[in-house]
């Protein structure tokens, strides 16, 4: 049975557990090593492997600590080569081919952001659960079947962003970069809208932003568009 730990989910640092019962991993580690630690009972030991999606700092922040705790760290050769650590526990891996890791069968797609290689990945264990994890895209292309958890962002709404805009309190340059970065809760809805949520058990929506969002608003619709438990982790 999957259990999902988030512990921190936002523009200044994204880091979640997860683990199938058997293999603990870490997806993201954009904060600070000690609030790792801390957010695991400090059972760093019990990690099997840390999923990186990008190099930004709020995915990536604690990586040379991660390493240095022997924990073997995932993303593509664009990610590594912008993070440019060198370390024999740095493993790249390529959009559409899946890698294991302990119980879980991890395959990584692409998604489009600002960055080198981003990735997302669909995680599946051998119970038959399916997790997907994407985060820092704006647009999904591909679609899922027999989904049991869904981890995705919803950075803003266009609403709230054209009404900041309006009022002066964000530059309408950011427009621009955002829908270009970040998924929205309309591009949310229309993806899962396209995807098979027979099975889903709860969605969790990451990475709100800080003046674009509203986390009440957020989990509003999309229980009501979804008829599904949905998390918004603070």
């Amino acid at each position: 049975m999957i259990k999902i730990t988030a512990l921190a989910s936002s523009s200044k640092g994204n880091c979640y557990r997860v683990t199938d019962g058997h293999t603990p991993l870490l997806l993201e580690c954009g904060i600070n090593y000690r609030e790792i630690q801390k957010g695991l009972n400090f059972q760093m030991s019990e990690v099997a492997a840390c999923l990186v999606t990008h190099e930004h700092g709020d995915h990536c922040k604690s990586i040379k600590d991660v390493l240095k705790a022997g924990i073997d760290c995932y993303m593509s050769a664009g990610t590594a080569g912008a993070i440019n650590i060198q370390h024999h526990r740095i493993k790249t891996v390529e959009s559409k081919k899946q890698f294991k890791v302990g119980t879980w069968t991890i395959l990584p797609f692409d998604v489009q952001h600002d960055v080198s290689e981003p990735l997302g990945f669909l995680l599946a264990n051998e119970a038959g659960e399916k997790l997907l994890f994407a985060t820092d895209t704006y647009y999904i292309r591909y679609k899922f079947k027999g989904l049991t958890h869904v981890l995705v962002e919803c950075n803003y709404s266009m609403e709230i962003l054209n009404e900041n805009i309006i009022s002066g309190s964000i530059p309408a340059v950011m427009k621009k970069r955002l829908m270009k970065s970040h998924f929205s809760l309309e591009n949310v809805k229309e993806f899962l809208k396209e995807n098979d949520l027979s099975n889903v058990q709860e969605i969790w929506l990451l990475h709100l932003s800080d003046s674009n969002s509203n986390a009440d608003l957020f989990k509003k619709e999309i229980m009501e568009l979804t008829g599904k438990v949905v998390y918004v982790p603070g």
